[in-house]
């Protein structure tokens, strides 16, 4: 499951705003916002699976230990040019 903080770093590596993000993910940005609120929102399961593999398929991945958990930018993945945006 992806969190709010993993996000929010996945957005920041790629430097994406959240309407970049909303929008490559398909998902409304009142949503996106609902997911990386720290608020404990409810969000559905479908809209951090659809954030989730939208970061994943422009190089983020996620990684998850009792220690807590974090995102890494994969530096070969596939170009995109709302990268830049």
């Amino acid at each position: 499951m992806i969190t709010a903080r993993q996000s929010r770093a996945a957005r920041a590596l790629l430097g994406w705003n959240q309407e970049t993000l909303a929008d490559k993910a398909r998902v409304s940005l009142t949503a996106l916002r609902r997911l990386e609120s720290e608020n404990g929102l409810r969000v559905y399961e479908s809209t951090r699976d659809q954030v989730r593999r939208a970061l994943e398929a422009n190089g983020i991945v996620f990684m998850s230990t009792e220690k807590g958990e974090g995102v890494m930018f994969m530096r070969n993945a596939p170009p995109d040019s709302a990268r830049r945006q």
